[in-house]
């Protein structure tokens, strides 16, 4: 499996992730969202690397030039409802591709025990296209794997990558087990443990509540 941490390199993302992880930037939501889309198109851009491209001719006002273009039929998947601000970052690249949203949730049994519950779906056909799943955090791997698991419903995708701004190297080690040999995974950075509650550790706190407020 591949694994990519983009934050091993000294890059523009670093200082977005550096404030998103911020407390004394996180009181603004919209800023918030807005990092998270950031982080979503320099992803996107270096996803596209892992696609396949074909040679295209375009009509110029001056003559005919031949420019590569991607090849691969891409379905960009998101969890609901924290991956909505990374899904426009890379949908603001990938303009042209379908989509599918799945929801995925924490139910609390008690204060440190929890149930992962999918419960909507919404895909297209994923048979013989790209699936590029994202969420902004990968604490267990859990809600991926399931996640995922329910997006086969619609078909086996050609290639899958999953792209997270932070994951866990728990959650690391789990999708390395979990999942396809030929996966991808995505990361803008990796953090090394979780606590008792699963949270990341450092990682930034609840990011879909950063997002959109807290909830119940």
């Amino acid at each position: 499996m591949k694994i990519v941490n983009l934050s091993e390199n000294n890059t523009i993302l670093n200082k977005f992730i550096a404030e998103i992880r911020d407390i004394n930037v996180q009181n603004d939501s919209m800023r918030f969202r807005r990092n998270i889309a950031r982080i979503g198109e320099i992803m996107a851009y270096e996803i596209s690397k892992e696609l396949e491209y074909k040679t295209v001719t375009i009509e110029t006002p001056n003559s005919p030039a031949e420019q590569n273009v991607p090849a691969d039929k891409v379905v960009l998947g998101t969890i609901l409802r924290a991956g909505l601000p990374l899904h426009t970052g890379f949908h603001n690249y990938f303009d042209n591709c379908e989509n599918a949203f799945v929801s995925a949730y924490r139910k609390y049994r008690n204060e440190n025990e929890f149930d992962v519950i999918v419960e909507y779906l919404a895909s297209p056909r994923l048979e013989g296209k790209t699936l590029i799943l994202v969420d902004p955090m990968l604490a267990t791997g859990i809600s991926a794997g399931l996640s995922y698991r329910a997006m086969l419903s619609k078909g086996t995708p050609a290639k899958t990558i999953f792209a997270c701004v932070i994951a866990s190297r728990q959650a690391v080690d789990y999708v390395v087990q979990n999942f396809p040999e030929d996966t991808i995974l995505y990361c803008a950075a990796i953090d090394p443990i979780l606590n008792e509650h699963a949270y990341i550790v450092p990682g930034l706190g609840d990011a879909g509540d950063l997002c959109f407020g807290e909830k119940e």
